[in-house]
């Protein structure tokens, strides 16, 4: 069997493999069996374990996305743009990066990346994913896109000809896909959760028509999903092991791709593991959050509450910590049914997301009464400074140096054992060095750094945030738009989106007398240049 989970300096109680093998998880688990969660999970369960079957359900996909994709290349229609959100975005994502194949990911609200994705029309084929069929993000996306195609000249009917749509079975958008003859939709199988769904039409779709081989995926996967009965299978050993240490008290996962002389086996894993962990088990005050490294040495990969785990490869002479070998397809079924199998050791549901559609009815609300008046504490150079939670009680903004005391108040508010999340409401492409954030703070602190960009993390950690122990401080950062981006037929702009969404966590975190921290960027660069500084 390709996939192997090697455990350096961690011990997994006794009492955790008993209970596993005497309640059969193993080939309970490959049964479908919705009552391994217990009595309150039964009902969501039950809709929410067809991901199993997907190494062999997926494979009528193969032969048709190969034909789909040959007449878009006789087209000469070769750019690929993906609309998604979480589940529907991070394993394509992944699986193109680790194939070396260009796919451009969309899933921001950011005016200026959601401009820079509009180019070379005469190329382009729009891949929209969306479960639901409702997610605001990727609505507006598929509207901006409608409108481009049709201000560069294309017919309704050539319009409808450059979209592919993958979403569930009677869904708005797949009614939506209908009306506007769209080229091809592809109705995913509904009894599998988002960040369950990488080896469904979700991952499969856009990836195989930029040119990866998701044939070779389902292989990887089969061969793992043939071994998943057995009581001591490696996938139930990871699982095993990540909800063992959580309940021991390391409850951080810092997660990086293994290194090798060429690079990395595996492109981003991690950000696709995020949302899936995360999202799993965050809630009803326990969880593992995942903390994603630069690499297995970051700042950040050891602590006494972290189990750093090394995807593809070796890791480097560290305790405790895991090596995960095996190639994509395998990672993507065993990570799927490990944390299935970690969320019965910690005694939570792995399938529901209770606390995900809180920051959208804040949005919501934002949208229909406007944003808040929030004046800033101060204004230092390109950083508008603002906090709640008392996170700038006595903080001097006066001083020449206010952001960075602003930041050291921030950290000192993080509680024992807690976490900072890094919140970034950007252009993960233009403003990309704001992601040297993480690591920069987490060299100033023994607790562990998280980094996501907004809106994307929340729907990952953004469950974990607010459902999962309440032990984070916050640093969210936004920026000045250059030039706006309207939302066709809707009375909001993108930027007016992104604002309101950033308000809206906001909110969410308020409520919960979280520290939050909120520097707002006038000019993207400057700030980001100024904040790096002030860390360094």
């Amino acid at each position: 069997m390709s996939f192997e989970v090697r455990v350096e300096g961690l011990e997994v109680p006794d009492d955790v493999r008993t209970s596993l093998a005497a309640d059969d998880v193993a080939a309970r688990l490959t049964r479908k069996d919705a009552t391994l969660w217990g009595p309150g999970a039964e009902s969501e369960a039950a809709i929410r374990l067809g991901w199993l079957d997907l190494p062999s359900s997926s494979r009528s996909l193969v032969e048709q996305l190969a034909q789909l994709r040959e007449q878009l290349q006789s087209e000469g229609l070769d750019r690929i743009v993906l609309c998604g959100m979480g589940g529907s975005s991070l394993a394509p994502e992944v699986i193109c990066r680790t194939a070396g194949v260009p796919l451009v990911v969309l899933d921001t609200t950011d005016p200026g990346q959601v401009a820079a994705a509009m180019i070379d029309l005469e190329r382009t084929v729009v891949v929209v994913s969306s479960k639901s069929g409702g997610t605001v993000e990727t609505d507006s996306h598929r509207r901006a896109f409608q409108a481009s195609f049709a201000a560069a000249g294309l017919d309704e009917q050539q319009v409808g000809a450059r979209f592919v749509v993958v979403t569930d079975p009677g869904s708005p958008l797949a009614d939506t896909a209908a009306a506007m003859g769209a080229r091809a939709v592809f109705l995913a199988d509904p009894t599998v959760g988002g960040r369950y769904s990488a080896l469904s039409a979700f991952g499969l779709v856009p990836s195989a028509l930029a040119g990866a081989d998701v044939g070779a995926l389902l292989d990887e996967a089969e061969e793992l999903a043939e071994h998943l009965t057995d009581g001591d299978n490696p996938a139930l050993e990871l699982g095993a092991v990540l909800g063992a240490a959580a309940v021991q008290g390391r409850d951080k996962l810092a997660l990086a791709d293994a290194a090798t002389e060429t690079g990395t086996a595996i492109e981003g894993f991690g950000d696709w593991a995020e949302q899936l962990i995360a999202e799993s088990t965050g809630k009803e005050g326990r969880g593992i959050l995942p903390v994603v490294l630069e690499s297995a040495t970051a700042p950040g990969a050891t602590g006494p509450d972290t189990l750093l785990a090394v995807v593809g490869g070796d890791a480097p002479a560290s305790a405790p910590c895991l090596t995960v070998r095996g190639p994509l397809g395998a990672q993507f079924l065993g990570w799927e049914y490990a944390t299935a199998v970690a969320g019965r050791v910690l005694g939570i549901n792995p399938f529901d997301q209770p606390n995900v559609t809180e920051s959208k009815e804040n949005t919501q609300a934002i949208l229909s009464s406007g944003l808040p008046d929030e004046p800033p504490a101060a204004t230092i150079g390109a950083i508008e400074v603002r906090g709640s939670g008392g996170v700038l009680d006595g903080v001097d903004l006066s001083a020449l140096d206010g952001v960075s005391l602003a930041v050291d108040a921030l950290l000192t508010a993080v509680p024992e054992r807690g976490y900072l999340a890094v919140m970034a409401y950007l252009d993960r492409l233009a403003d990309a060095s704001a992601a040297d954030l993480r690591s920069a703070l987490a060299s100033r602190t023994e607790h562990a750094v998280t980094f996501g960009w907004g809106p994307r993390f929340l729907h990952s950690t953004g469950q974990y945030h607010k459902g999962g122990p309440q032990a984070g401080a916050f640093l969210q950062i936004t920026g000045a738009a250059g030039e706006d981006l309207p939302v066709p037929d809707q009375p909001y702009t993108f930027g007016s989106l992104q604002a309101a969404q950033a308000a809206g966590d906001r909110k969410a975190l308020a409520d919960r007398s979280r520290p939050l921290l909120h520097l707002h960027l006038t000019d993207r660069a400057a700030g980001i240049g100024q904040l790096l500084a002030a860390l360094a």
